[in-house]
């Protein structure tokens, strides 16, 4: 018999406690003395708190799987994510829809989203992408108020029986994996003006 380990989805899985890591806040950065309700605002301020106390920025990009920070908006690994290389866009604004972001957020995300669909291309050679929005809880939003774009590589065949049945998913690589892979592709990849 095969054990395929997959340790990082069980907090998501099980429902798991409202730990720190579970709002965003990334063990190794456990040192930030704050908290909010959201995930994103808790990991970006985690990082800065930690950045600003001496630890290095690539360090604590790494551990909160940073992968970009741009002027008004970052990519993030998806810590439960559907694929390896699933990543977020995320606007440092905290809103609910993408008409109330202002328009040189939309931009900047859009910029992003645009630049991290030739990432996922050049690192995983996927047959297609998911790009997408889920605004509001209704619409499958898991941080429903905080609006972000998700981007999914996809391949022929990348669903089984185990996310069928026993709601879990089987992914080939670690988060840290994921991450340095992404980070060395943007090296070779231009950010558009």
């Amino acid at each position: 018999m095969e054990h395929l380990w997959t340790p990082w989805r069980f907090d998501y899985v099980t429902g798991g406690d409202r730990t720190r890591s579970r709002l965003g806040v990334p063990q190794a950065l456990s040192e930030w003395p704050g908290e909010t309700n959201c995930v994103f605002c808790n990991m970006i301020a985690a990082v800065d708190h930690a950045v600003n106390h001496g630890m290095p920025r690539a360090e604590a990009e790494a551990a909160a799987y940073l992968v970009e920070r741009g002027k008004s908006c970052f990519v993030v690994l998806n810590a439960f994510p559907y694929n390896s290389g699933h990543l977020m866009v995320v606007p440092y604004r905290h809103e609910q829809s993408l008409a109330a972001l202002p328009l040189e957020d939309a931009n900047e995300m859009l910029r992003m989203t645009r630049r991290m669909e030739r990432v996922l291309h050049t690192v995983y050679r996927p047959h297609g992408q998911n790009l997408g929005l889920n605004l509001g809880q209704a619409a499958g939003a898991g941080v429903a108020g905080h609006l972000h774009l998700h981007a999914v590589p996809r391949w022929p065949g990348d669903t089984n029986f185990m996310s069928v049945l026993a709601d879990t998913r089987i992914l080939p690589e670690t988060l840290e994996q994921s991450w340095r892979k992404l980070r060395e592709a943007m090296v070779d990849d231009p950010i558009e003006p």
